[in-house]
């Protein structure tokens, strides 16, 4: 570098960049400015609705339904692609599920635009706490960070600008022989309120109807494609009952983002494989509207 300056000073970074410091990047953040993470920030209008008017009667683009299922080895997540503004559908090819790191994944119903920064924010909040410890959060860490991170929207949540996510992953540690992998799935409330599911879940408008779905469908023992399978199931069975949650679009090719995380990381499915999935559900569909019937034990299902 020319002049023998002081590198420091010549990119502009205080001494708040280069001495360590906390873990969380929200945390750092704030430190530094607290303007500069503005998730969680208290609304820009009045309570009350006074001069300034009042979020209550807003209408913004809302994300629907999202689904997870386990399968033997990781989970697959898997979400509808429409959002909502009203009565009005504002977008029909949303996506709603993302990679947070290489080992879990997040979906998001609520608000899209608060959802989507909440997701950009996890995604740097993991990002930067392995960053500074030289290794990633456990995967109950992670999901006590989303719960933080909820927790500070609360004020925004009050005034119906809430994110309600779905987490789910595998450990991140090397899988030797002896141990397998098995899959955890995390919901939330408004509040921050982190539960563990035991098999599957689905959260958003269409998610009474998804879960009594996947209840049926359910197999511990599937393969990830019977698994992703499954949770189109879900998905379509929402649709039929739940206007806010987009079925496939067979005419645009719009189909749900199906994405899986196993020992070997995060993958999304292609448009490929999903959409050979979602056929053979719709073919199936001109026989059986109502969907697949579930296989009593011990006996038939006539």
């Amino acid at each position: 570098m020319s002049g023998g300056g002081d590198s420091q000073g010549s990119i502009g970074l205080t001494g708040a960049f280069t001495q360590p410091g906390v873990s969380s990047f929200v945390e750092f953040s704030n430190s530094l400015d607290s303007s500069l993470v503005t998730f969680g920030a208290e609304p820009p209008v009045s309570v009350s609705g006074g001069s300034r008017g009042s979020l209550d009667n807003i209408d913004v683009p809302h994300g629907t339904t999202i689904v997870a299922t386990k399968f033997a080895g990781g989970v697959v997540m898997a979400g509808d692609r429409r959002a909502t503004s009203g009565h009005l559908i504002s977008q029909r090819d949303i996506e709603k599920v993302f990679a947070s790191d290489d080992y879990s994944l997040i979906g998001i119903a609520g608000a899209a635009g608060i959802a989507l920064e909440l997701v950009r924010l996890f995604q740097v909040e993991l990002e930067h706490y392995e960053k500074m410890e030289g290794a990633p959060l456990s995967l109950d860490g992670k999901a006590s960070r989303l719960s933080a991170l909820l927790r500070s929207n609360l004020a925004m949540a009050m005034h119906g600008l809430a994110v309600v996510p779905l987490f789910a992953g595998v450990e991140s540690l090397p899988v030797d022989s002896d141990n397998a992998t098995e899959g955890q799935i995390y919901s939330y409330d408004v509040t921050g309120g982190r539960y563990e599911e035991r098999d599957f879940h689905a959260i958003g408008s269409g998610s009474s109807f998804a879960r009594g779905s996947l209840k049926k469908l359910y197999d511990p023992a599937s393969s990830e494609s019977v698994a992703a399978t499954t949770c189109i199931e879900a998905l379509y069975d929402a649709a039929d009952d739940d206007s806010a949650t987009g079925g496939p679009d067979m005419t645009r090719r719009i189909f749900p983002i199906i994405t899986v995380v196993d020992a070997n990381g995060t993958r999304f499915l292609n448009d490929g494989e999903v959409g050979d999935l979602v056929e053979q559900v719709v073919n199936r569909r001109y026989e059986l509207p109502d969907g697949p019937r579930a296989t009593l034990q011990g006996g038939s299902n006539s």
